[in-house]
């Protein structure tokens, strides 16, 4: 009898680490759900019209106006567009709450390049973004506007706008991921920068070919998103070959 409840102690005590990791899982999970409900809620009551005027800005000053076809198109934007802003501005305290949740389990020298790592993939993300509507954008924008000049007469639903907008600017934030990427690979020894070389012809096909998958299906943007990454991917093949030997083992 002594023995049966000793094995159901220890049975016990090996199940509850399970259980706290799947609580603590859990917390981070609510707590991260919550922040961004409040935060989506704080933009759409006192940033909405601003975030749409704002994003609206590179076709109004083109002379080109913006309607809406369905009665509740422009409120759903509006909320599409605040639930965007609301990740952005509560990602600093989701990412604090996923740092809490993995921190336990590294070494003191993998926390240091993890948290490193961890800053460069979100700032990378946000400049990519930033370099697609600044720069990218702006172009595409001219190029189109100028390949349907007299054909016909521009007014812009404001949903599909706006969902041309994101989906050509969340593709740049994944697509200034490839440094990382290059530079986890080459950490592990999985890539070297010798070898980086010498697939250059098929990672030029295959930025093409991704390119083509993450933007809107047309050439221009295509071409628009897959220049930066192939700088990208010699900037990485450059990361490659300063990752100390010691790192590949």
């Amino acid at each position: 009898m002594t023995e049966a409840l000793d094995k159901e102690n220890q049975g016990g005590q090996e199940k509850s680490p399970i259980l706290q990791h799947i609580k603590a899982l859990r917390a981070v999970l609510v707590k991260s759900a919550l922040a961004i409900v409040i935060a989506t809620v704080l933009c759409l009551y006192f940033l909405g019209d601003w975030l749409i005027a704002a994003l609206s800005r590179p076709i109004i000053e083109r002379g080109i106006q913006i309607i809406y076809t369905a009665v509740s198109e422009a409120l759903i934007t509006k909320l599409k567009v605040s639930l965007v802003a609301g990740i952005i501005a509560a990602s600093p305290f989701v990412f604090l709450q996923i740092w809490g949740f993995i921190k336990p389990a590294l070494y003191p020298k993998e926390q240091k390049k993890f948290r490193l790592l961890f800053f460069v993939t979100v700032f990378l993300f946000l400049l990519g973004i930033l370099f697609c509507y600044g720069v990218v954008y702006s172009l595409a924008l001219d190029f189109f506007l100028v390949a349907g000049e007299g054909l016909a007469t521009p007014m812009l639903s404001i949903d599909k706008y706006i969902g041309y907008l994101f989906s050509f600017a969340v593709p740049f934030g994944i697509a200034f991921q490839i440094p990382v990427f290059i530079y986890i690979t080459t950490s592990i020894g999985f890539t070297t920068a010798q070898g980086l070389k010498k697939a250059r012809r098929y990672v030029v096909l295959g930025i093409f070919v991704l390119a083509a998958v993450l933007t809107p299906p047309d050439i221009v943007s295509q071409t628009l998103m897959a220049l930066p990454m192939l700088v990208l991917y010699e900037i990485s093949v450059f990361i490659s070959s300063r990752v100390k030997p010691k790192e590949r083992e």
